[in-house]
C-alpha cells in the first residue's frame, strides 16, 4: 500500500470515530458517564430504603426541561419557508431531540416538567404558524408518542416567548387561549410524591392593574397561600424572583453577577436551570434532574431533603461542529501536501545520514591507527642484481614525535599513505551513496524523459489525487452521517 493510500486510510477512520462520537456517542454521555440521579448519591438519602433495583426507592424521579425556543420565523429575521431557516430549523431541532431520547430518557424520569418558552417568537405567530410550531415542539420531545403518555407525567409552565408581558397578554387574549387549549391553566398546583409544586404564570405579576390578566395569578397565589402547608413546596416560575443588585447566584448562571432585571430565585431553595438548545446564546446546553422526596420527611430530616437536583450538561454543539471543520481543512491540507513516497523520504534520509557518519567514524579510527604504525618504521631501498628496486621496513630506533612545525623530508626514506587514499574512497563512495538514495526517492528527473512532468502537471496531479481520496473518503462517511441523521429524526 503507497503512503497516500495509507493516509487515506487514517484519514477515513478519524472521521469515522468523529461522526460516530459527534453524532451518537457524545448524547450518550451524561446517561453513561457525566450525570446520575442525585438521591443516588446524596449522603441525605442515607435513610433511603434501597430495593432490588439499586436506587432509593422513596424517591420520584423528575427531568426538568428548559427554553426550548423552537426557531422560527422572528428567531434570525429570515423568511418564512426559505432554505436557510428550514436548515437551522432542521439542526436546531434534531439536537434537542437527540438530547431527549439519547440524554433524558434513559434516566426513565417518572415526571416531566417543561419550565417555559417552547416557541421563540410565539405571541407573534398566526394560528397555522404557532400549530406548525407545535408539531415541530411534540416531535422534539416525544409527545405525541404513547411511551411518554402512558409512563410519563408531563406538566408545563408558560413563558414570556410562549404568550407575552401582562400588557401584550392584554392586548392579543387569543394568544393565551391558544395556549391554555393545549397546555392547560397557567396558574395551577399539583403533587409530586410529597412535595407540592405550585406553577404560576410570571409574566403577568408585574402587572397591578385591577381586572387586568395579570388578577388570575395574583388570586391564585393569595389562594395557594392562605391554605395550610401539609408538604414541601416549590415554586415553578420562567421568571426569577426579585433579589437586590449584584446579588452572585452561583457558578452556572450565563453571567457571574446577575441584577435584579434577570435574577435568580431567593430563599433555601434556589435552583437555576439553562436552556436545552445550543442556538440561544449558550454554549453549554444543560438539564436537570431532580429527586421529590416520596415519603414525608422525619423528625429528624432536613427540608431541603425533600427535594434534591443536579444539572446535567450536553453535549457542545458548537465545538462539534468546529471541530468537523477544522478536521475538513486538515484533510485538504494533509492530502494535498503529502509527498509521494510518503514518510519513508525521511526515513532513508535519517538512516543514511547515521550510516555516513558511523563510517566516517570507524575510517577515522582505523586510518589514525595506521597512520601511528607507519610512523614508527622508515622504508630503504634495495637494489638487486636484476637492476630491481625493493623496500625493507626497519624499526626506528627512536620512534616518531609530532610537532606542529614540519621538519625537512630525508632523503632515502619512503612512507607510504595507503590509507589516506583508502579513507578518501570511502568516504566518497558512503556519500555518493547517501545522495543517490535521496535522489531516487524524490527527484523527478530519474524517470524516463517521456514520463517526465512539469510543474504545472505535477500540481495538477496532486489537486486530482487528492480529490480522489476526497471522494474515498466521503464514500465512507456521508452515507455514515445520513444514517445518523434520519435514524434521529424519524418516529421512534
Amino acid at each position: 500500500m503507497k503512503g497516500h493510500e495509507k493516509l487515506t486510510l487514517l484519514l477515513c477512520l478519524i472521521w469515522t470515530a468523529t461522526i460516530i462520537y459527534g453524532e451518537m456517542f457524545s448524547f450518550y454521555m451524561p446517561f453513561l458517564f457525566s450525570c446520575s440521579w442525585p438521591h443516588l448519591s446524596s449522603s441525605s438519602s442515607s435513610d433511603s430504603t434501597m430495593n432490588g433495583k439499586g436506587y432509593a426507592a422513596d424517591y420520584v424521579k423528575v427531568a426538568v426541561i428548559a427554553d426550548p425556543q423552537i426557531m422560527d420565523k422572528t428567531s434570525l429575521r429570515l423568511p418564512s419557508k426559505s432554505l436557510a431557516l428550514e436548515f437551522v430549523q432542521f439542526y436546531t431541532d434534531l439536537f434537542m431531540r437527540r438530547a431527549f431520547f439519547s440524554s433524558i430518557l434513559p434516566f426513565k424520569p417518572e415526571v416531566i416538567l417543561f419550565l417555559g418558552d417552547y416557541f421563540d417568537g410565539g405571541p407573534y405567530l398566526s394560528d397555522d404558524e404557532w400549530q406548525e410550531s407545535l408539531s415541530r415542539l411534540k416531535h422534539m420531545f416525544g409527545l405525541n408518542t404513547e411511551e411518554i403518555h402512558s409512563t410519563v407525567k408531563v406538566y408545563h409552565l408558560p413563558g414570556n416567548h410562549d404568550i407575552g408581558y401582562a400588557t401584550l397578554q392584554s392586548h392579543k387574549p387569543e394568544v393565551v387561549r391558544r395556549y391554555e387549549k393545549e397546555f392547560g391553566s397557567r396558574n395551577y398546583q399539583f403533587m409530586v410524591g410529597k412535595v407540592e409544586f405550585v406553577a404560576i404564570d410570571a409574566q403577568t405579576v408585574d402587572a397591578t392593574q385591577e381586572g387586568s390578566v395579570a388578577s388570575a395569578t395574583w388570586n391564585f397565589v393569595g389562594n395557594v397561600s392562605s391554605d395550610r402547608q401539609l408538604h414541601p413546596r416549590v415554586l415553578l416560575s420562567h421568571i426569577p424572583l426579585y433579589r437586590r443588585d449584584w446579588t452572585d447566584c452561583g457558578p452556572h448562571r450565563g453571567s457571574p453577577i446577575i441584577n435584579q432585571d434577570l435574577t435568580c430565585l431567593a430563599d433555601n431553595m434556589q435552583h437555576t436551570l439553562g436552556t436545552i438548545s445550543w442556538q440561544q446564546g449558550n454554549l453549554y446546553p444543560s438539564f436537570m434532574l431532580l429527586s421529590a422526596r416520596k415519603t414525608p420527611l422525619s423528625d429528624t430530616s432536613l427540608p431541603e431533603e425533600a427535594v434534591l437536583t443536579r444539572l446535567c450538561f450536553l453535549p457542545m454543539q458548537t465545538h462539534i461542529y468546529i471541530w468537523y471543520i477544522v478536521l475538513f481543512v486538515l484533510t485538504i491540507l494533509s492530502l494535498l501536501l503529502w509527498p509521494t513516497s510518503g514518510l519513508s523520504f525521511c526515513h532513508h534520509q535519517f538512516d543514511d545520514m547515521v550510516e555516513c557518519v558511523r563510517k566516517l567514524i570507524n575510517i577515522y579510527r582505523d586510518g589514525t591507527k595506521e597512520k601511528n604504525e607507519d610512523e614508527n618504521y622508515e622504508y630503504e631501498m634495495i637494489w638487486g642484481a636484476d637492476g630491481s628496486m625493493h623496500l625493507v621496513k626497519k624499526v626506528l630506533a627512536q620512534p616518531v614525535t609530532r610537532t606542529n612545525n614540519i621538519g625537512p623530508v630525508e632523503r632515502g626514506n619512503a612512507v607510504m599513505r595507503a590509507t589516506a587514499k583508502k579513507s578518501v574512497n570511502q568516504l566518497t563512495e558512503v556519500c555518493l551513496s547517501m545522495e543517490t538514495n535521496a535522489d531516487s526517492e524524490v527527484d523527478p528527473k530519474k524517470l524516463p524523459p517521456r514520463a517526465s512532468k512539469s510543474k504545472a502537471k505535477m500540481v495538477i496531479q496532486r489537486f486530482v489525487r487528492t480529490f480522489r481520496m476526497l471522494i474515498l473518503i466521503a464514500a465512507v462517511n456521508v452515507p455514515l452521517y445520513m444514517m445518523f441523521l434520519f435514524k434521529d429524526w424519524i418516529d421512534k
